[in-house]
């Protein structure tokens, strides 16, 4: 094979290419060979120096690369005669980055750029480079080049290599042989390239030698490789069709998020005009699910999502969280799925996934074993993990079985998870935010119940969202006419478009009529635009808080704390989600400053959750309790002087016990309602702290 590709022209051209424009890059890699065995190149840097040789790279890249390194095995930089470089092109023309389901026959053998994510990765595994086989009559060492799968023997025992000739058994000599490491990979196409349902297509990569080793599921990657095909096989018999894989000569990362997204000098200067308009916010929330009526403070709440919060990592190695998680719990046809529906397609880098249908391995992430690893372990990553820097869409999070939901635990405050399966120890970045939705057990939204006894979730996890909204469907004339004559004139809209789409000469509609009726439900902001908008904001500004801001937020949080000794309204918890959500809307319009502006904002927000889900009805305050624990201050208060009364009687009564007349009159002389010291015995003893040994008789568990 080697004698076939070598071309004296082209090592000649590459030599000089190296000496002229190289020389010092060349310098650095062999001062630390062998840990660095590869000189990358910018495509653009072949180019500048003769077209035609980077127009050959890309049609012959097989042969130009294999002449490039013999180049650079003969550059002398005096540090290692026997150094062996690989030559790594990166940054290829925009025209060679091809979709994986664009990949045809014209493209074997051609250098190009495959775009995707990371679905699965084999573990590093030694691969024959150069095989050295024993001749079994004379004992002479000979060798075989390999460049495919399956291993190629020598036909006879070649005399140029000091062989007799003859034709012979062999063995191979794994100590004399040479090595390289070998990885396969998976890429998959991003889930914001595709739209109307279509599976995502994959395609396996094998990478060698220094670039392994670096790529975990999950990653969103650019793979700088040739085309080739691999023969199929049926048992013994070889298949006329072919299966496509690449062979990578570079891979670059993205590590920045929504790289993907394209972003022309056009779109930027329409973005940058559009942050200074003084209606933005308003404008922000009317491109965000158009066609549902109403819900202002949620539409405001997932524009800010959208934008998200400034990530931060400490000098000490903490990461804290710039995404805000948000939960949706409501009655049915509030449209809590369709709001999850449009921002799945909405936001770069989401993932829809619904509770029901969803395990913790379709979440985190499987261990399988499939061919692609050849009978191995392999890690495929789940929808957590492929939403990294985008947002994660989770309909009906409270269908889901226990055990899976555990797994978001980590996934939402620490931003990984953790994989201990099959062997397998890794952990992978979910730096998403959460969207999700879940619906009563009842049926409909109880404001006066716990919202953790509505809902099959506890409340440790209902912590870990930043905002959670309430849905309530409640009669109200004046709101259902608007509504009503919404959605009506939605659907009217949608007719019309449809007929004059079909059979545009005989409608009697006009296309001003159609407008007319279409403007309510058309987004301000087109999504195309939005989502550049997004990417440019996320990719480009990181505001910072102002001292007014600063002051304004801490004012507030030290005043609401100590509006009573005995609740606790607000944990430091939600102080950082004050601030992520006046970071995001610093970021809606651009700007590189939190003002005071956008920590009112946040506040508003934040007040609006609360005084839906987080409000203790008894004392009128906030309690932020009653979403972690599951019940707000004043009811532990009373729970534990009901315990108290508990203990006193029965310690006096004769049989141990104290009777439930007894309990409730005693209550009530301390100043406890009788409906209340009722449901606090049904807690009580739910919990598992008191318990009957006869009808209507109580006892506190020993343990308590």
């Amino acid at each position: 094979m080697a004698y076939l590709l070598k071309d004296e022209n082209l090592v000649g051209w590459w030599e000089n290419f190296f000496m002229e424009y190289c020389r010092a890059e060349i310098e650095d890699v062999a001062l630390e060979y062998p840990q660095r065995r590869s000189l990358v190149l910018d495509y653009w840097k072949i180019d500048k120096a003769d077209h035609e040789m980077a127009e050959m790279l890309l049609t012959d890249p097989s042969k130009v690369i294999f002449n490039a390194e013999l180049a650079l095995s003969n550059v002398d930089v005096a540090v290692d005669k026997e150094m062996k470089l690989h030559l790594r092109v990166y940054n290829l023309p925009e025209i060679q980055h091809i979709l994986i389901r664009r990949l045809r026959a014209e493209h074997l053998g051609r250098f190009i750029a495959v775009e995707g994510l990371v679905k699965k990765v084999t573990e590093v595994r030694p691969k024959l480079k150069n095989a050295v086989f024993i001749c079994q009559k004379c004992g002479a060492h000979i060798s075989v080049e390999q460049d495919e799968d399956i291993l190629k023997e020598p036909l006879e025992c070649y005399e140029d290599q000091g062989g007799c000739g003859r034709s012979s058994s062999f063995k191979l000599s794994s100590s004399l042989s040479t090595f390289v490491d070998s990885q396969k990979i998976e890429v998959q196409e991003s889930p914001e390239g595709l739209r109307g349902g279509a599976q995502p297509e994959r395609i396996s990569v094998y990478i060698d030698d220094d670039i392994v080793g670096d790529i975990a599921p999950g990653d969103r990657i650019v793979v700088n490789g040739v085309l080739v095909s691999q023969q199929r096989r049926r048992g013994t018999y070889r298949l006329t069709s072919f299966d496509k894989i690449m062979h990578a000569v570079s891979i670059e990362k993205q590590e920045q998020a929504f790289e993907e997204v394209e972003i022309t000098e056009e779109d930027e200067q329409k973005i940058l005009e559009v942050s200074k308009i003084p209606e933005l916010y308003e404008r922000m929330r009317e491109s965000i699910a158009p066609t549902i009526y109403g819900m202002e403070t949620e539409k405001d709440a997932m524009v800010l999502q959208l934008f998200g919060g400034v990530p931060k990592t400490m000098p000490d190695g903490t990461r804290i969280r710039g995404d805000i998680h948000m939960l949706f719990v409501g009655d049915p046809g509030t449209a809590k799925s369709q709001m999850l529906n449009y921002m799945s397609k909405l936001a770069p880098r989401s993932i829809y996934a619904s509770g029901k249908a969803t395990s913790a391995a379709g979440l985190t992430a499987a261990a399988v074993r499939d061919e692609f690893g050849e009978g191995h372990w392999t890690l495929e990553a789940g929808a957590l993990v492929l939403a990294d820097m985008g947002i994660a869409c989770i309909d009906e999070i409270d269908k889901m079985a226990e055990q899976d939901r555990s797994a978001l635990h980590q996934a939402m405050e620490q931003q990984e998870i953790s994989v201990a399966k099959a062997g397998i120890n890794a952990t992978l970045k979910s730096r998403c935010a959460v969207l999700a939705a879940a619906n009563p057990k009842l049926g409909r939204f109880d404001e006066y119940m716990p919202i953790h006894e509505q809902i099959n979730m506890p409340p440790a996890l209902l912590s870990r969202f930043d905002l959670i909204f309430s849905m309530i469907d409640r009669p109200n004339r004046e709101r259902d006419s608007n509504l009503a004559l919404h959605i009506l004139k939605t659907h009217k809209a949608g007719e019309i478009h449809e007929q004059r789409r079909r059979r545009l000469k005989d409608s009697e509609y006009s296309e001003e009529e159609e407008e007319k009726l279409m403007k309510p439900v058309t987004p301000f902001f087109e999504p195309e635009f939005l989502r550049k908008y997004v990417a440019y904001a996320k990719r480009n500004v990181f505001p910072v808080l102002q001292d007014d801001a600063l002051e304004r937020l801490k004012e507030y949080y030290v005043s609401l704390r100590n509006t009573s000794e005995e609740s606790i309204p607000f944990t430091p918890r939600q102080l950082e989600a004050f601030v992520r959500l006046a970071e995001a809307s610093a970021r809606v319009r651009l700007s590189d400053k939190v003002t005071i502006e956008d920590g009112e904002r946040a506040i508003n927000i934040i007040e609006k959750y609360l005084r839906r889900v987080g409000l203790d009805r008894e004392t009128g305050r906030f309690d932020i309790d009653i979403i972690t624990t599951g019940i707000s201050r004043s009811q532990h208060d009373r729970m534990l002087t009901v315990m108290e009364i508990i203990k006193k009687l029965s310690g006096e009564s004769p049989d141990g016990t104290a009777s439930r007349e007894d309990v409730i009159s005693e209550g009530e002389i301390q100043g406890i309602d009788s409906s209340k010291v009722k449901d606090a015995l049904e807690r009580l003893k739910r919990n598992g702290q008191i318990y009957e040994p006869k009808h209507n008789h109580y006892r506190i568990t020993e343990e308590y």
